[in-house]
């Protein structure tokens, strides 16, 4: 029992991490009112840029290179975000619409500027990615650390406490209290002296971070390289973590880490007696059957924000 799960946690673990950060992105985005189908398109511009900035500064900061390049590429998907804020805030555009825009213009530009710069499809695979490691003190505990704590990705973990804090800004702080009012009642938000526009800009702008740090997670551990193909369904997977999550911080990462386990499936496979006979292309599936069904079984149950979508006039009633 041990050892099967040995084979099954650090894997679902591994594969939980970038949907976790997309996912909490998702729900400070939604938590103000603003609809982000862009996750996919910001997961895809993180993913380009920690791959890209990788693989022109390994030598410069060395073992530090996957650190300085998820964090190069959460400031870019930030930035990129500002579109979405842009069009969705300022213009009030329907915010599924520009969600869609953003997916297909950072996609677009990704593929483009990787022909243009590398001559093909796909970029050069990375000297310096993500290692597992044992945690010290941790690993030594007797079964549990062998199980948690030997052969993980620090990602795996800087998500999950990820996930507490942005738990813990949303619920027990002011900010995270405007942002939730915000996202209710933005008239009633508004009267009470918060600018609804700078708290959904300050919203999306953090999903773009969020967003775009996954992305870079995913490719600096999984991929290892990027093509038109390196995300393909994350964010959306990670947007259903947020519905699947009832918008909660903790409940979307509950749901990012059951859809991780299903994206494992096909990895772990080989380890699982009862998966050792079952056909390849039915796990590789698995992740996207199971997502349906939980919207499916779930999305009748979650209380979305009740200005979820709608654009806010300044003095309307």
């Amino acid at each position: 029992m041990i050892d099967l799960l040995q084979a099954i946690i650090p894997p679902a673990l591994f594969f939980s991490a970038p949907l976790i950060f997309t996912a909490l992105g998702g729900v400070f985005s939604e938590r103000s009112g603003v609809v982000n189908i862009g996750l996919e398109g910001l997961m895809v511009m993180g993913a380009f840029v920690g791959i890209v900035f990788n693989l022109n500064f390994a030598e410069v900061f060395g073992i530090w290179t996957p650190w300085v390049s998820i964090f190069v590429a959460m400031i870019v998907s930030g930035i990129f975000a500002v579109i979405h804020a842009i069009a969705s805030v300022s213009f009030r555009a329907d915010q599924v619409v520009s969600g869609i825009a953003i997916n297909f213009l950072a996609l677009g530009l990704g593929v483009f500027l990787t022909k243009q710069w590398y001559g093909k499809g796909q970029t050069d695979m990375i000297s310096r990615p993500f290692y597992t490691t044992n945690i010290p003190f941790l690993s030594d505990i007797p079964i549990i650390g062998s199980i948690f704590f030997k052969g993980v990705y620090l990602t795996s973990y800087l998500a999950i406490i990820l996930a507490f804090i942005a738990w813990y800004v949303l619920y027990k702080t002011p900010f995270g209290l405007r942002l939730r009012a915000v996202g209710e009642h933005p008239m009633a938000a508004d009267t009470n002296g918060i600018n609804v526009y700078r708290m959904r800009y300050v919203a999306v702008i953090i999903s773009g971070l969020l967003g775009g740090l996954g992305g870079s997670v995913f490719a600096l551990t999984i991929a290892l390289n990027f093509s038109q193909s390196t995300i393909v369904g994350q964010g959306f997977m990670s947007l259903a973590a947020v519905i699947f999550g009832k918008w909660h911080p903790l409940g979307a990462m509950g749901a990012a880490l059951f859809f991780g386990f299903a994206q494992s499936l096909s990895v772990i496979s080989a380890g699982i007696p009862l998966l050792q006979n079952v056909p390849q292309i039915f796990l590789l599936v698995a992740p996207y059957v199971l997502t349906v069904l939980a919207l499916a079984g779930f999305i009748g149950r979650a209380e979305a924000p009740n200005a979820l979508s709608t654009p806010y006039i300044k003095g309307s009633r």
